[in-house]
């Protein structure tokens, strides 16, 4: 879990991650693309800003793709 707050007099973020020994790295994966594609939203609809929302996207989309990607070779090489 994370919890993020804005410190305006510092004009920076302020964040907890909260993690537990039990959470497995794919799901760290689907975990951290949600929350990109979550942010995305968000920044559409309080910016509208609709060209960097898109590169958001892409982004997180190729993030999650690279990590299956790693997740497949690696299941190979274990074969």
């Amino acid at each position: 879990m994370m919890v993020s707050f804005w410190d305006g007099a510092d004009k920076s973020a302020l964040r907890i991650d909260l993690w537990t020994k039990e959470m497995m790295v794919d799901e760290m994966a689907d975990f951290y693309y949600q929350h990109m594609m979550g942010m995305a939203d968000s920044f559409q609809r309080s910016t509208g800003n609709a060209d960097l929302v898109k590169d958001l996207q892409v982004f997180a989309k190729a993030f999650y793709q690279k990590f299956r990607q790693m997740q497949e070779q690696q299941a190979n090489k274990q074969q």
